[in-house]
């Protein structure tokens, strides 16, 4: 049993966008916790809600058109109840985010050492001095060779990794309690995500944050996290240790997602066969959805599963599924 303290707790957070079409439910009554220094990733494919939670938690989301209910508790706060001042007090310093795509997050006028004293400078009210000095022990900190001489240049002189680096710089600056980190990996190469997973472990190490790592690469969840939630157009479908849920997922999207997913080594023994696919298409978001969001495109589907919402059940220590038809621990082989 885990005893350490929730952190971070999500109750039937719902993050609606209003169009012209209709009410878009992005994120549709999604539910889960964080606890002290772990590292929990949220996997789904693109459009399934990811980073619009993850927006949602730091109160991003732009109201009007975004509308964001339920509860976000942070250290027993509720985030929603919080005004303006009282959530940028918290962003960048005790929950930090590093963005999806680096080149546009940075600021391209601005020297990589003033964006990381930025953050030093509004929080914890260091002088340009003494924020620069603490940037260049950051970019020391997250791997970046000559760290006196980058933090003078911008960020179009660095390579993507070396940029990608400069962003977990600027989100552990202040030393965050809670680390958000959205496609970390998106568009690098094979070796330069590697550095970055293991940049992120040894810094979880050395900083004792918790991370929610947000991404559709499931290598990367199997490589750095704890646990899994699993979403499926704006609801979480699936929950569980990262062992039990590639070793048994319940859920037939979570089958699906790793079915997907080549094998190594399968031409060398001879078992090479057609990767497995999903489908039909994602739902409309903007559509009401009486039953089971996935009912459109799964093979066990009834009736049932259209007309009735299947609601979170335990089918396993710590292992959740929503599904009327997800085997329980028992009647699965492992």
């Amino acid at each position: 049993m885990d005893n350490r303290p929730v952190l971070l707790e999500v109750e039937n957070l719902q993050t609606h966008f209003r169009t012209m079409d209709g009410v878009n439910r992005a994120v549709d009554g999604v539910s889960f916790h964080v606890r002290s220094g772990e590292t929990l990733a949220i996997v789904g494919e693109s459009g399934c809600g990811k980073s619009v939670t993850a927006m949602s938690i730091l109160r991003l989301i732009p109201e009007p058109p975004g509308k964001i209910a339920g509860s976000i508790r942070f250290q027993g706060r509720d985030l929603l109840g919080l005004s303006d001042k009282e959530m940028r007090d918290i962003r960048g310093n005790e929950i930090s985010m590093i963005f999806q795509e680096p080149m546009t997050s940075l600021n391209p006028v601005l020297t990589n050492g003033q964006q990381i004293g930025e953050t030093l400078r509004l929080h914890q009210g260091l002088s340009k001095s003494q924020a620069e000095e603490r940037a260049v022990e950051m970019l020391r900190l997250v791997g970046i060779p000559e760290p006196g001489r980058r933090v003078r240049e911008y960020p179009h002189q660095l390579s993507g990794g070396m940029r990608q680096r400069v962003m977990i710089a600027i989100a552990l600056a202040c030393n965050p309690k809670l680390l958000i980190a959205d496609e970390p990996t998106t568009a690098l190469d094979v070796t330069i995500q590697a550095q970055i997973l293991d940049l992120m472990r040894d810094l979880k190490t050395r900083v004792g944050a918790a991370i929610v790592i947000i991404t559709h690469d499931l290598g990367v969840v199997a490589e750095v996290a704890e646990r899994v939630v699993v979403m499926y157009a704006g609801r979480k479908v699936e929950e569980a240790p990262v062992a039990d849920l590639f070793r048994t997922p319940r859920h037939p999207y979570t089958q699906g997602l790793l079915g997907s997913v080549p094998k190594l080594g399968s031409s060398l023994t001879g078992q090479t066969s057609r990767l497995s696919e999903i489908p039909g298409l994602v739902p409309s978001l903007k559509q009401k959805i009486p039953g089971c969001v996935f009912a459109s495109r799964c093979p066990k589907a009834s009736d049932l599963c259209r007309a009735v919402p299947p609601g979170l059940a335990l089918k396993a220590p710590g292992h959740f599924a929503a599904c009327h038809y997800a085997e329980a621990e028992g009647s699965v082989a492992a």
